[in-house]
């Protein structure tokens, strides 16, 4: 069974199959709105992905390419302790954790430094890479940021650890905050609905934003927690955080321009594309990615969810060798949308 099926993916998938008869949310009660229905969170796009029946048809298809056991990042980071003003130094510690530095400020984005991720620590998707930045040297950590629940993104071992070791606050979308509080995520939490602005200091603000997806931590609490992309109010200029989304019909890139401007840095997901009949709803491929770049009018994109922990069909290298042919395509300079490797840094240029 756990071969033909990791369990992420069959405990969430089984969320959809049998969650959705439960009329019982153990994680937010709050009024209806155009993405919540008193129950469960959901797209307004109504592309809220698969069941249990379309699982079973992915797992058992064939087509799925081999990841090696290991894939050894060439780059190993050790930032410094603060980046003070308008300076930006961003660091990809591996698949969608990353540091941003910016305003005497350190934040981290879905941070996961165990070896799995996996409701349980002897089996599920391996990391094939190690962290980018050694645990031990993460400089003092102010905040982090959690965009959905799938293990993938929230890893309450890792949260543990960096809770114990810095006084850090933590801001995510609605119902996440019961998850950590149940876990004994000893931290203050900021759940917060599409559109709300939170401040995290005098400089910065992290604005809550839409994204395509779906949430589940095991078998019955499918949509029961929102999902959401982040937008960083920064001295530096505006950083569009996306942990996981659907392109869907676009509108949601076009609406971040229109209401922020166009950002200085756009952070979008490369991998976990295939089957593109099973994983169109809630993760891009690169030709979506780079029509999502332009849509939001970014200077600079960074490519990440690739490259370290095996969650779906192509192989390893695919995420990036289709990324160079959607940039040709699309007409976009490479330089501008680069796919980060565990360890690599990107920083703004002064004046940028």
């Amino acid at each position: 069974m756990l071969k033909l099926f990791s369990l992420p993916a069959l405990g969430a998938a089984l969320g959809g199959f049998v969650g959705l008869r439960s009329g019982h949310n153990p994680y937010y009660s709050g009024p209806v709105s155009d993405h919540y229905d008193g129950v469960k969170f959901f797209n307004p796009s109504g592309q809220n992905g698969k069941g249990f029946k379309d699982l079973v048809r992915w797992r058992l298809a064939d087509g799925k390419e081999e990841w090696p056991d290991e894939f050894p990042s060439p780059f190993r980071d050790r930032p410094p302790q603060r980046v003070e003003g308008a300076g930006l130094r961003v660091a990809l510690v591996g698949h969608a954790s990353f540091l941003i530095q910016t305003a005497g400020l350190n934040m981290l984005t879905d941070p996961v430094w165990s070896e799995r991720c996996s409701p349980v620590s002897f089996a599920g998707p391996k990391r094939v890479n190690p962290p980018g930045i050694a645990f031990g040297d993460l400089p003092p950590i102010d905040a982090v940021l959690l965009t959905h629940n799938h293990y993938d993104h929230l890893d309450i071992d890792t949260l543990r650890r960096l809770v114990a070791a810095h006084p850090l606050r933590i801001v995510t979308p609605l119902g996440n905050d019961a998850i950590l509080r149940e876990a004994g995520i000893a931290a203050p939490i900021f759940a917060h609905d599409w559109g709300d602005r939170v401040r995290v200091s005098d400089a910065v603000h992290v604005h809550v934003e839409p994204a395509q997806h779906w949430s589940a931590r095991g078998v019955l609490d499918r949509q029961r927690a929102l999902w959401a992309a982040f937008v960083l109010e920064t001295p530096a200029g505006a950083i569009y955080h996306v942990g996981d989304t659907g392109f869907g019909d676009g509108a949601q890139f076009s609406a971040i321009r229109a209401k922020h401007g166009e950002p200085l840095l756009a952070i979008l997901p490369i991998g976990a594309f295939e089957p593109r009949w099973f994983m169109r709803d809630q993760h891009m491929n690169p030709d979506d990615a780079v029509r999502a770049f332009v849509a939001t009018g970014a200077r600079q994109a960074l490519g990440h969810h690739w490259g370290t922990f095996k969650l779906t069909d192509e192989g390893i290298e695919r995420p990036p060798e289709a990324l160079v042919r959607a940039l040709a395509e699309h007409g976009v300079a490479p330089e501008r949308f680069r796919p980060l490797r565990p360890g690599e840094v990107w920083e703004a240029a002064a004046g940028a």
